[in-house]
């Protein structure tokens, strides 16, 4: 009589390796994609400060001459200093908001905008949300500032 043994299956490792490189390579793409679109946010977030805060300046040229001209006091036209910091956002191609303050010394100026990223559009973000903030106070003096 024959004896019929048991077919033994072989365990080894074949193709697992191929499974851990694989692994490794996509975890290794995701940091990189969160390294190059993190610091594309961080550019484009400096990009909209330094927006805001220009826009703000340009329109805290618009003092109001009918206040400042007799002595009274140094403030911003409204009207004027939002008009001038719309003007420059336009002239830089972004979307913002100008406000003045209620005693018409500070200017506050925000931007909207995005970052359209590059390695994380792979994984479904395609856009970031990128806000900018500025300020410009009004200051005047003869031999030195004197704050708002």
């Amino acid at each position: 009589m024959t004896r019929a043994t048991p077919r033994t299956r072989r365990l080894d490792d074949r193709g697992g390796i191929t499974v851990f490189v694989a692994i490794c390579v996509l975890a290794l793409l995701s940091i990189i994609g969160l390294a190059v679109d993190g610091g594309g946010k961080m550019r484009a977030t400096e990009r909209a400060d330094y927006i805001a805060t220009e826009a703000a300046r340009a329109g805290g040229q618009a003092i109001d001459p009918a206040q400042a001209v007799p002595g009274k006091t140094i403030t911003v036209d409204p009207q004027a200093a939002q008009a001038a910091a719309q003007a420059y956002l336009n002239a830089a191609d972004t979307t913002g908001t100008a406000t003045v303050s209620a005693d018409g010394k500070t200017l506050t100026v925000t931007t909207h905008g995005t970052y359209d990223t590059s390695f994380l559009s792979a994984v479904g973000i395609g856009s970031l949300n990128v806000t900018g903030r500025g300020k410009a106070s009004l200051l005047h003096g003869v031999t030195a500032p004197e704050g708002p």
